[in-house]
């Protein structure tokens, strides 16, 4: 009959056990309280817990052509007494860069397609999506998610005479978007896009606002005027022409397109706008905390 263990081959083991569990837990996290943790995600990576930085939030070191996303919301972050300025990092200036942004989506006739044919080309782009969209068509949220592209917060319902009352009201929609969005993926962006842009909406008072809350405002500097009635062969003509006429730009190109209702034309072009600039040698980048001012 075998021997019945001892107290002290018990506890043993139990230190075993032990000191296998410390040696396989990350220091950091024992070392460091969790509520001084800013845990950040991307789409590429697993989440990552980055340490607080003075009073600023720390960005994933690789953030040049990398998903940026917090899993707080900004009013998550006042309650646990986070930060919630964002660091400055350099800016990313490359030889040739097209940034490719589609606002007003996600819709269920022209994203699907515009992803497809992002996929079939191996291109990231970033999605400026709007709260009442997403709320509608969260799949397709979270599959822009899942293939790694960027997102940005357009606003929730893109209506000027609520959204551009004050500074308050602007960032208010961004707060209903980003809480949809988290809602949906867990995570939420840090850039945003004002619908019309920000020339003739904002005031100081909007650029303070934003600067405040770590937000990011995206413009552009290249349109495909997709806004209008032009059909694909215009669109293509129209980037074009303003890329090669603006050569200064082509550190930084952001180029503007819709992929919400209506705009099926800019579709129809994406294989081709695609292919002008793959033969120009542009690099394909998606839209960060690194990604210079359009202008």
């Amino acid at each position: 009959m075998a021997n019945k263990p001892s107290l002290f081959n018990i506890i043993c083991s139990c230190c075993l056990i032990f000191f296998i569990f410390l040696a396989s837990t990350p220091l950091i996290t024992l070392a460091i309280p969790a509520t001084q943790l800013i845990p950040l995600a991307s789409t590429s990576q697993t989440v990552e817990e980055k340490v607080l930085t003075g009073n600023k939030v720390d960005l994933p070191v690789n953030s040049s052509d990398t998903p940026e996303y917090d899993i707080f919301t900004y009013s998550q972050r006042r309650e646990r007494n986070l930060p919630t300025l964002l660091p400055t990092p350099l800016p990313y200036y490359g030889t040739k860069v097209i940034y490719l942004t589609f606002d007003d989506g996600p819709s269920p006739e022209n994203t699907p397609t515009v992803l497809a044919i992002l996929k079939e080309n191996n291109i990231k782009a970033t999605f400026f999506v709007l709260g009442t969209e997403i709320e509608k068509y969260p799949d397709l949220l979270k599959r822009i998610y899942d293939e790694g592209h960027g997102i940005g917060n357009h606003s929730y319902n893109h209506i000027y005479r609520e959204l551009y009352q004050s500074a308050t009201t602007y960032v208010e929609q961004l707060h209903h978007t980003d809480d949809i969005i988290k809602s949906i993926l867990n995570v939420r962006p840090f850039i945003s896009r004002a619908p019309g842009g920000s020339a003739g909406s904002f005031t100081k008072a909007y650029w303070e606002i934003l600067k405040s809350q770590g937000y990011i405002e995206v413009g552009w500097n290249i349109s495909s005027g997709d806004a209008s009635n032009a059909k694909a062969d215009q669109l293509l003509n129209n980037i074009i022409f303003q890329t090669e006429k603006n050569k200064f730009l082509w550190s930084h190109a952001i180029l503007l397109m819709h992929d919400g209702k209506g705009h099926a034309e800019s579709a129809k072009a994406l294989p081709q706008i695609i292919k002008f600039y793959k033969e120009q040698g542009f690099d394909f980048r998606i839209i960060t905390s690194k990604t210079p001012p359009a202008w």
